[in-house]
């Protein structure tokens, strides 16, 4: 039974992570650059250390969140990487949202040290992290991914294996292409309504109730005030940063050329993320992007 985990990055969303563990019995030990980050999980119960590589060497099990491919090299790969300092027979899961070659390359190198490890992005937003109700997308060896699915089920409520090594990532890629894509029309369709005198929350709840509805609608309204706990009835603080966005729909982007595949309407979401970045968007909520689109007009 797995009971001793490593959980490396503690922002947004591997912070609520680490704490579901803790609230469901594992042993957790956490290690992040931010210290503030960390105290709020050593205040909880949780054990600090003081490297990566500490946190690692006597846990069952490592969950990383972090937020590029190079990053996650270099933590698994690098000198003194993860790879080479855990035990025989620690799992391997990485959260993070990276290239599917990124994640092939780690899951290759943690297999030739007879290592498990699985690739599993997450869906759900900030929210869902802090409920335990996340969606996991992963991919890996049968094994590997049932020897993971008792820690994933203590975050999350859906949990897929999408094949292989690297699948979780291609279709966290895809899911987050289409996130961005109903997001800005969401924000289209408010903007416009209210421009026109409409209230917000009434449109919102016009269109939920019809063909218009989706997730962001749902749980995730871009239209400050009309939702509570949201990012964008807090000023878009907190939540997922519009700099993550502008990754995953890079991501997007180069996945789709190597596939040959279009997506007209991904590559116009990925100029109107940039775009929302270079102008007032840096350190914002994705759902911000509603803003952005107020100064368009």
């Amino acid at each position: 039974m797995t009971s001793h985990i490593a959980f490396i990055g503690l922002g947004n969303m591997g912070g609520p992570m680490a704490l579901n563990l803790l609230n469901n019995n594992f042993k957790v030990t956490v290690f992040d650059l931010n210290q503030d980050a960390v105290k709020v999980l050593t205040d909880q119960g949780a054990q600090a250390a003081d490297t990566a590589q500490s946190a690692a060497q006597q846990a069952d099990a490592v969950v990383t969140m972090l937020p590029s491919g190079e990053i996650v090299k270099s933590v698994y790969l690098g000198e003194d990487g993860l790879i080479q300092c855990v035990q025989k027979g620690t799992l391997l899961i990485d959260c993070s949202t990276i290239a599917a070659e990124d994640a092939r390359e780690v899951i290759d190198a943690a297999h030739e040290a007879d290592i498990g490890m699985i690739d599993a992005p997450v869906s759900g937003g900030t929210a869902a992290a802090e409920a335990g109700t996340l969606t996991f997308i992963c991919g890996g060896d049968d094994n590997d991914f049932k020897a993971a699915k008792p820690i994933l089920s203590a975050m999350g409520k859906n949990i897929f294996h999408a094949g292989e090594a690297g699948a979780g990532q291609v279709a966290k890629i895809c899911n987050n292409m289409l996130l961005a894509i109903h997001m800005i029309g969401t924000s289209e369709a408010l903007n416009m309504g209210v421009s026109q005198g409409l209230d917000p929350e009434v449109m919102s709840e016009i269109m939920k109730a019809s063909s218009g509805n989706n997730w962001s609608l749902q749980v995730y309204n871009p239209y400050p005030g009309v939702m509570p706990n949201v990012p964008a009835s807090r000023d878009y603080q907190g939540g997922f940063m519009v700099e993550l966005m502008n990754k995953d729909l890079g991501l997007a982007q180069k996945l789709a050329e190597r596939s040959n595949t279009a997506t007209p309407l991904g590559a116009l979401s990925a100029e109107l993320y940039q775009q929302h970045q270079n102008q007032d968007g840096s350190g914002l909520d994705f759902s911000s992007i509603l803003q952005f689109l107020k100064t368009q007009s």
